[in-house]
């Protein structure tokens, strides 16, 4: 019974702690003069080498805090892999924050199974407090080129809403003006 009890409560807490939340937190991209900055960190990466969101100024950034553990993580994983590859070259990157306790030796494992082409950090409590205190995996933040934070995901949320906002950021300003001159003509007719 005892140990019934301790695999049911183990259970819930691993579910508790990975969210795939009906009720996700997604939103579209943010107006301009809503975005807060996002806050700067220095973390390690797999190579001991230090990482700051702070280098990736002028990139759209999708910082994304995960586990190994995670089910919805290992989801979004693969599509983290094909944005770097197709949007990579117009000024995007993805950036994980894995949140795994057990270190580099179960996260460096995943990331070469999954094939991961995007530069991966540890984590700390001190870093989620930053941003809110990240109490569910995932969480992914969706920074513009400015370094301010234009979405927010808690849970799992569709491939096609990260890659909507994703390509909304990635436009250059001439590109938005003209997008919204078309959308302001096409409704006056």
């Amino acid at each position: 019974m005892r140990v019934a009890l301790t695999v049911t409560v183990a259970g819930v807490l691993a579910i508790a702690g990975c969210a795939v939340a009906p009720e996700a937190v997604g939103a579209a991209v943010k107006a301009e003069s809503a975005r807060k900055p996002a806050p700067d960190f220095e973390l390690k990466d797999a190579d001991g080498k230090p990482v700051k969101l702070s280098d990736y100024k002028g990139k759209v950034v999708l910082l994304n805090f995960w586990a190994t553990w995670c089910g919805p993580c290992k989801i979004e994983v693969p599509w983290f892999v094909e944005f770097e590859q197709n949007y990579r070259d117009q000024g995007f990157a993805v950036l994980g924050v894995s949140m795994d306790e057990e270190g580099w030796d179960v996260v460096k494992l995943f990331i070469s199974r999954a094939k991961v082409n995007y530069r991966v950090v540890i984590g700390d409590d001190m870093t989620a407090q930053k941003y809110g205190g990240v109490e569910s995996l995932p969480t992914s933040f969706i920074v513009d080129r400015q370094g301010r934070i234009a979405a927010v995901h808690v849970g799992l949320v569709s491939k096609k809403d990260y890659q909507n906002e994703i390509v909304e950021l990635l436009k250059d300003p001439v590109e938005k003006r003209a997008s919204v001159a078309g959308a302001a003509a096409g409704g006056a007719e």
